[in-house]
């Protein structure tokens, strides 16, 4: 399993395995908007190949906390946020339950905290609190997500790790090296 920055030639892979996690349930946004996510920040969206496969994906965003992008648009605006929103972690469904999902997540996490980022939010969908809360995210139920995002959406947020220390010694910032061929599993 290899984790590298998505690439123009991924987004079949990338619609495909969005559709089919989340049409069923009204929640797939498409192609263009999936892009337009990743074009805001290129930087911190990665899939996860098997072979010559893509099996996974994730997708995020500086976005303000307590906000969220809207599903039923495309990005427009940039935001320069020290949050950073998790807004989508895709698994094949024949690869589930191998640790895939919380490996592409320390990757990411890793990613975050390389690059200045002191929160990560996200809205859980199809009730998938249970696994963010066993990761570490916290729930927010003031906070309630448009009906778009599902009945059962909840909005979560952790800091990102040694956000604190980074913020106190800027050395620490750059010791983390996250890099795209990380092994993971």
């Amino acid at each position: 399993m290899r984790v590298r920055r998505i690439s123009e030639r991924d987004w079949d892979a990338v619609a495909a395995l969005e559709a089919g996690a989340y049409t069923a349930a009204g929640l797939s946004e498409g192609r263009a908007a999936l892009k337009s996510r990743a074009d805001a920040s290129p930087a911190t969206c990665f899939v996860l190949d098997h072979g010559d496969r893509t099996v996974g994906y994730l997708l995020a965003l500086p976005y303000p906390m307590f906000e969220y992008p809207d599903l039923n648009r495309t990005e427009d605006v940039v935001f320069h946020s020290r949050n950073l929103h998790l807004h989508d972690l895709v698994i094949a469904e024949e690869f589930r339950g191998r640790g895939l999902a919380k490996g592409l997540l320390r990757h990411f996490t890793g990613t975050a905290g390389a690059k200045g980022y002191e929160g990560i939010s996200l809205v859980a969908v199809l009730g998938s609190d249970t696994f963010w809360a066993a990761n570490g995210y916290r729930a927010h139920r003031e906070v309630t997500p448009p009906t778009g995002y599902g009945a059962d959406a909840v909005y979560m947020s952790r800091a990102v790790p040694g956000a604190h220390s980074r913020r106190t010694n800027p050395a620490r910032a750059s010791s983390h090296r996250a890099t795209l061929e990380d092994e993971v599993g």
